[in-house]
């Protein structure tokens, strides 16, 4: 079992790293209110739309990244429940949002994971007062990095499919429930911008 000081924000090697603060310079300044609020970013949205919707794209075992598996402190092949969907607002996604939860934790304090289905998780994690949430951490995903590919995948699946820029700002945290960890991510598609203050 792991303490809250145990998750490292920064994983990996350079080019991988995930910053605690966002560079104000580096990106739109509407964007930094959705990167650093640490409140639900499905009540967020939901207040800024009249229809809100989770859209699986899979949910399934599978291995995951290099960063991905130093910060939930599995070991290199481990297999891992992960959930990916898209947040819809006024029927345009929003997020591509991907949820990692260790196969060794998918019984028991996290059990909730297993047949969330269309419903939005954060509202399960924001809900529940014995889930800790460690701080955000933020950073660009391009070309290089596969999560980029799955959310342009995502959008290109979508009627008419939207233009994905060349990269995309994502953030990520981890939630606790019984020393037992849950890592969101959560990358911000070009309509987030287009949601009402």
């Amino acid at each position: 079992m792991r303490s809250l000081t145990a998750f490292p924000l920064h994983s990996g090697p350079r080019r991988e790293t995930w910053l605690a603060h966002p560079p104000r310079a580096a990106l739109p300044p509407a964007l930094l209110p959705w990167l650093k609020d640490a409140g639900s970013l499905t009540a967020r949205i939901r207040a800024r739309c009249a229809g809100f919707e989770v859209r699986v794209l899979c949910q399934r075992l599978a291995r995951v990244r290099r960063d991905e598996a130093l910060l939930l402190g599995l070991r290199a092949g481990e297999l891992a429940g992960l959930r990916e969907v898209l947040l819809v607002a006024d029927g345009r996604p929003v997020v591509f949002a991907r949820s990692l939860l260790p196969r060794r934790n998918l019984r028991g304090a996290w059990n909730l994971f297993h047949g969330i289905g269309a419903r939005p998780l954060g509202a399960a994690l924001f809900s529940d007062p014995a889930i800790a949430r460690l701080p955000l951490a933020c950073r660009r995903l391009d070309g290089r990095d596969a999560r980029y590919h799955r959310a342009a995948a995502a959008l290109a699946r979508q009627s008419p499919a939207p233009a994905l820029p060349r990269a995309l700002w994502a953030r990520r945290s981890v939630f606790l429930l019984r020393g037992r960890a849950l890592m969101v991510s959560e990358a911000f598609l070009p309509a987030i911008l287009e949601l009402r203050k």
